[in-house]
């Protein structure tokens, strides 16, 4: 796969693109990672392609729902804050960050592009089965006494996490529409770098034309796919730790993918090749897009590896 100049890609990034150490959470560490995150970043706008990126923020808004939580167990005058708000925080957050390190790597090469956080809403249906099973752990480890004292007082749904305590859980249902994607599409139509639906977007019910903020997680990945859709992007690059897609893996068997098909994909999920808490999700919402408009790509590769996976030499490709 050769990817034409002037092409529209959603950039997914990935974790280790915010924090190199992830025992390292500090504004600090993440502002000298986005830094050299930048530097990839740069190279495919300074190849002619359009970007849209997109980002987790799993260990982001953990922390600050842990400080929240904290500050009340502390001083109940203090309110924990709802996680839709939390979200949000989280983005505008990760997007200071990665807008500074862009903006420093494009000036330094001389490219005169503007780029733009949009704090981005992402609908979800009321009626989506993972609201029956909330699975997605945030914020703090409570006592089985203070757990039970939250699920009376707040509602929340807790659970015993590994031994550790208990923490409370949210549902993490598919995303349906992004509210500000018209705003996405005038910017990047004008050429501007947009950061969008970061750590999946806020989760938002429409209840007859009003959005109602919901305690819910969105895979980012999902969120990246659905906004590709929208926009209609020739291509989702999702970012990882690996440089390519494997089966068997870490075992004497490991065979990595550079091309594959849905069908072919769709055996390997079936024979459980890959992890549900990580590749798994990465493939699926890059079936998803794939399967969404003829003639659409996606690519699975690391932060260090885009450029040369956009070029056809490494990378796992996925086609219809």
């Amino acid at each position: 796969m050769v990817v034409q100049q002037k092409s529209r890609i959603v950039l997914a990034l990935g974790g280790n693109a915010l924090q190199a150490d992830p025992k390292d959470i500090s504004a600090e560490a993440q502002m000298k990672t986005s830094m050299e995150t930048s530097k990839s970043i740069v190279d495919l706008i300074e190849a002619g392609h359009e970007l849209i990126l997109a980002h987790g923020n799993g260990p982001q808004v953990g922390q600050i729902v842990a400080t929240y939580e904290s500050a009340n167990l502390v001083n109940n005058a203090l309110p924990v804050m709802p996680f839709p708000e939390c979200g949000a925080m989280s983005q505008g957050y990760i997007g200071y960050h990665l807008q500074q390190a862009i903006r420093e790597e494009l000036v330094n090469r001389n490219i005169d592009k503007s780029v733009a956080t949009i704090i981005t809403q992402v609908v979800v249906d009321e009626k989506d089965e993972a609201f029956k099973n909330p699975t997605k752990p945030v914020g703090s480890f409570f006592t089985e006494e203070e757990a039970q004292k939250l699920i009376e007082e707040k509602g929340y749904t807790m659970k015993e996490d590994s031994g550790r305590g208990w923490r409370r859980v949210v549902a993490s249902p598919v995303p349906v529409d992004v509210v500000e994607a018209p705003i996405v599409k005038t910017l990047v139509d004008a050429g501007h770098v947009v950061i969008t639906v970061g750590g999946g977007g806020v989760p938002v019910i429409n209840r007859d034309g009003v959005l109602v903020g919901t305690p819910a997680v969105i895979d980012k990945d999902f969120a990246s796919g659905k906004i590709a859709e929208i926009l209609n992007a020739d291509f989702l690059v999702i970012l990882t730790a690996v440089e390519k897609v494997s089966i068997n893996f870490n075992t004497p068997q490991q065979k990595d993918l550079s091309e594959v098909t849905i069908s072919e994909l769709k055996r390997y999920i079936e024979e459980g090749h890959f992890a549900p808490g990580s590749m798994l999700p990465k493939v699926k919402a890059a079936m998803k897009f794939v399967q969404s408009k003829p003639g659409r790509r996606a690519l699975i590769t690391s932060l260090e590896k885009a450029k040369e996976g956009l070029a056809g030499q490494t990378g796992t490709v996925i086609v219809g």
